[in-house]
This record gives C-alpha cells, sequence and structure tokens, in this order.
C-alpha cells in the first residue's frame, strides 16, 4: 500500500507546485507595485548569481531546475534590461560566463528583503517545528527521485 494520505488529485496537486505557485504569484505581485520590472523566472536567475557571480549558463541551468533553451532567454532578456553580461570562458571560449551589471547589484536588497517579506506572510502562522517536518520530507522526496 502506497505511503500516503491524500487522494491521489490532491498530492499530485501539492508536489506540482500549489503553495510555490501561490508564493511566487505574490511576490509578482510585489515586483510590480514596486515597479522593479522582473519576472520570477527572472529574479530566480538573478538570485543565483548574487550567491555567485560569474558562473556559466550551464551551472546557471543546474542551479535554477531549468532547461539549457529556458536558460538562454532568460539571459537574453536579462541582457536587455542590462541586468548580466555574458562573458566567453578564458578556459573555452565555447562558454559563457554570466556576470551581474551595477544595475542588477542594485535590485539585490531591494528584491530580497520583497523576498523575505512574502516568505514571512506565506509562513506566519506555520509553527517552526512543522516548518523543519516539510522541508525535511520534501528533502527526502527530492532525494528519492533524483
Amino acid at each position: 500500500m502506497p505511503n500516503n494520505q491524500f487522494k491521489r488529485g490532491e498530492l499530485y496537486s501539492f508536489i506540482t507546485g500549489k503553495a510555490s505557485t501561490a508564493i511566487a504569484r505574490r511576490l509578482q505581485k510585489k515586483f510590480n507595485t514596486a515597479a522593479l520590472n522582473l519576472t520570477i523566472e527572472q529574479w530566480s536567475v538573478l538570485y543565483h548569481l548574487w550567491k555567485q557571480d560569474g558562473i556559466s549558463q550551464q551551472e546557471l541551468c543546474n542551479a535554477t531546475f531549468r532547461d539549457k533553451p529556458s536558460i538562454t532567454r532568460l539571459v537574453d532578456n536579462l541582457e536587455k534590461l542590462d541586468l548580466v553580461k555574458r562573458i566567453a570562458s578564458k578556459e573555452d571560449r565555447r562558454i559563457n560566463m554570466i556576470f551581474l551589471t551595477p544595475r542588477a547589484q542594485q535590485l539585490q536588497d531591494q528584491s530580497m528583503g520583497l523576498a523575505t517579506e512574502t516568505l514571512n506572510e506565506a509562513l506566519k502562522t506555520v509553527p517552526e517545528e512543522q516548518i523543519e517536518i516539510c522541508k525535511s520530507v520534501l528533502q527526502i522526496v527530492y532525494d528519492n527521485l533524483k
């Protein structure tokens, strides 16, 4: 017997991101209200570059769980917004390294503040011990499927 207490449709809906979608929608609304001119997908790329600037497009694919065409499109759009720049790798010119521009660095504090605010709103009535259990369970699910 399977180890789940959800009805089949509820389980798939939950695991495929019902909560994640709600958080993303709220954060996008906050970005729009703040006139950041940034999508959640673009922000997720910037987030990983704020953690480590100057990584390859392949590393961005791995970090964001997106495929190469998606990352290429996102980086193209971020370049048009003057938020990132591509620089050919010195070791292998076939590889593009992605760097933040000063304009992107200026967005970090404000956008991270809005993300923190959104996450705090999402978790405000969830007891700390339940958050830890949830993180643990989702990590197990991820590990089982990777």
